[in-house]
């Protein structure tokens, strides 16, 4: 017999219970207002794989706010995104007017803002330190708004050299790999990745930056949130193409902003566990991402890419939580 892991979340439970139902009497935006804030001259897929990922999960509207040179390419890849060409990087800025543009580009985030049910920072960002300046504001302004965040990518780059950025944050999610982890741990808790304490040291490392959910990306994927640790090891694929982190962090976005209406409308009376709507938001983004991409390896074995598991998103949630 299999052995039970006692951290294994109800993924599939709590994906029934936090996906809204399709009822004609919603109108455009109640099921969800994504907006990824990444994209630059070299990384325009990354931030369309968050992007279209929320779209295809059931999302009704996301947004991508990019630098311009990266824009044109993004509208390219799809109709359905709504692209902000604002972002900049500082090849194209003198000195002197360093503070003048960030002031620009922060204030034309901030007219957005309000209106978004999530932000994803980091898919595609690159690291420019001028850029990285104004992503820092825009995190902070959301922060003040209470808009929750996923931090991906290059995301991960600037709030582990500004920690501050995050912590306390609790609707912030960190989604790191295994290399974006090992930086965090040293740089938070001053020590090496133990893997033979797994739970425990993501435990620790949540609760040092001020109960901040991090998931973990791996072979199992744990979640963390200060106060309790999560598995989630259903499903997956031998494929590791790039990308798949890009979906993941559209797909949480989507998640979280479901389970925070579900547990507002629940008044009280929520019937999961666990109840924090980041814990939920990356569960229910994992346990599908894992079923996706099992389903495009399935059919296409080694050539399987990032589109392949985009693609199988919506049947995995509809195999899982059918439609009607």
């Amino acid at each position: 017999m299999q052995e039970t892991n006692p951290l294994e979340a109800d993924a599939e439970n709590i994906l029934r219970a936090i996906t809204p139902s399709l009822d004609p009497t919603r109108h455009k935006g109640q099921a969800g207002k994504i907006a990824v804030i990444g994209g630059c001259r070299e990384y325009t897929g990354a931030p369309y794989f968050a992007a279209i990922s929320a779209l295809k999960i059931g999302a009704d509207l996301s947004h991508v706010f990019c630098t311009k040179d990266a824009a044109p390419v993004i509208k390219s890849y799809s109709p359905e995104l709504i692209v902000h060409p604002i972002l900049e990087e500082s090849y194209s800025i003198g000195e002197g007017d360093r503070k003048y543009i960030s002031g620009k580009v922060v204030a034309e985030v901030d007219k957005w803002l309000e209106r978004f049910d999530c932000l994803v920072v980091g898919p595609g960002l690159g690291r420019d330190p001028f850029l990285l300046d104004c992503v820092s504001e825009i995190i902070k302004q959301a922060r003040r708004l209470n808009v929750p965040i996923v931090v991906d990518g290059d995301g991960l780059f600037l709030v582990t050299n500004s920690i501050e950025l995050v912590s306390g944050n609790s609707l912030a999610v960190l989604t790191p790999n295994v290399n974006e982890y090992k930086r965090l741990v040293q740089k938070v808790l001053n020590c090496e990745v133990n893997d033979q304490d797994a739970h425990g040291q993501l435990l620790s490392l949540s609760k040092r930056i001020g109960d901040v959910t991090i998931l973990r990306k791996g072979k199992a994927d744990l979640i963390a949130d200060g106060e309790i640790v999560k598995s989630v090891s259903v499903y997956g694929s031998l494929r590791r193409c790039g990308g798949q982190g890009d979906i993941l962090s559209g797909s949480v976005a989507v998640f979280l902003s479901w389970a925070r209406q579900y547990i507002m409308a629940a008044e009280g009376n929520v019937a999961i566990r666990p109840t924090n709507p980041t814990v939920l938001g990356c569960i229910a983004g994992a346990a599908l991402l894992r079923k996706a991409a099992s389903l495009a390896f399935e059919n296409r074995k080694r050539s399987t890419l990032t589109g392949d598991i985009i693609e199988y998103l919506g049947k995995s949630l509809e195999d899982i939580c059918p439609a009607c």
